[in-house]
């Protein structure tokens, strides 16, 4: 069972909480998700199974898009709606323009600092849990990539954003960071992850579907293969005799033709892995350039 399923997360369940029930109801153990959802956010969760985790790392460095909606003039300790209040202002005064002027700041390459309520750990404790003992630690701040940023509805107190961002970013902090530049503080009220990578929430699928797929036993049907996700790289195909010493771990180099049943893909600073396959099609594995020796070392190789 290797694949990556594409799970529209509802709202009340923690991230985890969905991979127990993956596991629980595809009886495989190597589960595990593709990027954190807060429990009262919703929206696309990829769960990779058995061998699917091996590519959990490449997910989770891909874009993902968000709807978030911020409300104006309440800033809490988590960040979000189920916080404590720490700060209360008058947002009366903020307009539009103003509100546009300050989400242009927060496009590009920004700081952000990670909330205490997050899942990061500071001497192996998770953050929450020292945040729920009432301990706050000195978070190191650190850079993130906003790539898009759109103001789709302003219906004050409360507006609506559309969020194309890198690794590592949290909106909760976006919310909170944006309250603060305008002086009146915000919390975020809800948030929709609507694409992780290339799963969109389209096609993402719900939990009752989840488990009627199961006990259907159709559920094949909603499991991508693990090469889905490397789709934006470029591909080999190398000989059968070729693929065995790749999964020997034989490296192939650049220039020797006789290896490929295709000329290989030439590396670029931006793109130096690659797919491989067999004649037959079969997804054999990662392959990553080393300038050095001039060749493509086998990285990950599945079965």
């Amino acid at each position: 069972m290797d694949g990556i399923l594409n799970i529209n997360k509802p709202k009340g369940i923690t991230s985890f909480g969905v991979v127990a029930m993956v596991k629980r109801l595809s009886g495989e153990q190597r589960v595990g998700h593709a990027g954190t959802l807060d429990p009262a956010a919703t929206g696309v969760l990829p769960v990779c199974l058995g061998q699917g985790t091996r590519v959990i790392e490449f997910l989770v460095d891909t874009t993902k898009a968000y709807r978030a909606e911020i409300e104006l003039g309440v800033a809490t300790d988590t960040y979000d709606a189920s916080g404590k209040v720490t700060q209360m202002g008058d947002y009366s005064g903020i307009s539009r323009g103003q509100l546009e002027s300050a989400l242009a700041s927060y496009r590009g390459l920004i700081e952000q600092t990670p909330p205490m309520y997050s899942a990061l750990k500071y001497q192996g404790k998770p953050l929450y849990q020292l945040a729920r003992a009432g301990i706050k630690v000195e978070r190191k701040s650190r850079t993130t990539k906003i790539y898009n940023l759109e103001l789709i509805e302003w219906q004050p107190p409360i507006f609506t954003i559309d969020v194309v961002c890198g690794k590592g970013t949290y909106i909760r902090s976006l919310a909170h960071d944006l309250g603060q530049a305008l002086g009146c503080g915000a919390n975020l009220k809800s948030l929709v992850r609507l694409r992780c990578g290339l799963f969109n929430i389209k096609d993402a699928i719900s939990l009752p579907q989840l488990e009627d797929a199961f006990h259907y036993e159709y559920w094949q049907h909603f499991v991508y293969p693990i090469d889905t996700v490397l789709s934006h790289w470029s591909a080999m195909v190398v000989s059968d005799t070729t693929g065995q010493a790749i999964r020997n771990g034989r490296p192939l180099p650049l220039e020797n033709s006789t290896y490929y049943e295709q000329h290989p893909p030439l590396p670029t600073s931006e793109e130096n892995r690659c797919r491989v396959y067999v004649p037959d099609g079969c997804f054999l594995g990662v392959l990553r350039f080393n300038p050095e020796r001039g060749q493509w070392q086998p990285e990950k190789i599945f079965r």
